[in-house]
């Protein structure tokens, strides 16, 4: 009898664990994975990755993010992006993507999509929500639907809509282990804003040796301590977000960074660029306890003045440019002046 309860107990235990994703024990399982981060090298988080390697693996959980669609009657499942997800907070900590170009916008989709793996599921593909089924280690739209007014957020992407460049790469976009609650007047204001600028400045600015766009983003979220949606998905504090890509016309690599918090906001802010020294240096006090590091060596850090200035520039141009900088921009990087 004994026997029987201890083995009832385990049983119990492991029900309650995380599951592993099946098909991803690291991002470097997968090959087409790998492609999303520069040089294959996954950022640095102390306490959270180190080395490509998750401290945490029954909470932390690194997804190679896949899509499947049907074009002409053939069915495809691809891989479209990578997010580390926190089953803990039930938020990303972050996402990343490349970024290769533009083009037709999709209509954005009534519900967003789940993860099946992170709660047992066997399907390695983002799908819709079961019926019947409960999702303990992710956030679910019911969320959002129940307490997302309340507390006057939305469904913030970390890989945006206006970032990929094919109707199927948008669609993919819209998976909810793909979005924070965010604040609408931050969402829709300052972030929504920096996002279209910073499109702007990737068409133009990175650009391969066949004069394609080809860049490295990685978004991310630093959670709060006990700021909740339902009870159940984390607040997070702050958001960040940063690129790394080689102009082919200067024939050097360029990188740039970006980061808010997460609260209600004044019509009319605008979010400064910074470089990745600067933010590396915001992380530290998030992650403590060794390097921060979002991109490979060969991406400058842009520590100088002269650098910081040079980032700036990039992004809101010579001179006088007040009248330039605000505007409101939608998903779909449409702005108007303010």
């Amino acid at each position: 009898m004994m026997g029987v309860l201890n083995h009832l107990s385990t049983l119990l235990l492991l029900s309650l664990l995380p599951p592993a994703l099946s098909h991803v024990v690291k991002f470097s399982d997968v090959p087409e994975c790998k492609e999303f981060f520069l040089e294959e090298t996954t950022p640095n988080l102390p306490g959270i990755l180190v080395d490509g390697t998750v401290k945490d693996q029954n909470r932390y959980k690194q997804i190679c993010q896949k899509f499947k669609y049907t074009k002409k009657n053939v069915v495809y499942e691809i891989y479209m992006f990578a997010t580390l997800y926190d089953t803990t907070n039930r938020i990303p900590v972050f996402s990343a993507y490349t970024f290769t170009g533009v083009g037709l916008s999709e209509k954005r989709p009534d519900k967003w999509m789940i993860e099946p793996q992170l709660d047992g599921g066997v399907d390695q593909v983002m799908s819709l929500e079961e019926d019947r089924v409960t999702y303990t280690h992710q956030a679910v739209n019911q969320d959002y639907d129940i307490d997302g007014n309340n507390k006057k957020v939305n469904k913030g992407h970390m890989f945006p809509k206006a970032f990929a460049h094919q109707p199927v790469n948008q669609n993919s976009t819209f998976t909810l282990t793909n979005a924070v609650p965010q604040v609408k007047t931050f969402n829709e204001g300052s972030w929504g804003t920096m996002e279209c600028k910073v499109r702007k400045i990737l068409l133009k600015q990175c650009l391969d040796n066949t004069g394609k766009p080809k860049a490295y983003v990685v978004t991310g979220a630093v959670p709060s301590k006990s700021n909740t949606l339902n009870n159940r998905v984390n607040i997070p504090d702050l958001m960040w977000t940063a690129y790394c890509c080689y102009n082919n016309k200067m024939k050097k690599w360029i990188a740039q960074a970006h980061w808010s918090e997460n609260e209600e906001e004044p019509n009319k802010k605008v979010l400064n660029p910074h470089t990745l020294a600067d933010l590396y240096n915001m992380l530290k006090q998030h992650y403590p306890g060794g390097d921060i590091q979002v991109f490979p060596e060969q991406c400058p850090k842009g520590s100088s003045q002269k650098e910081r200035e040079k980032s700036r520039e990039r992004e809101v141009g010579r001179g006088d440019v007040s009248r330039k900088r605000l505007m409101k921009c939608d998903e779909d990087c449409k702005c108007v002046s303010l």
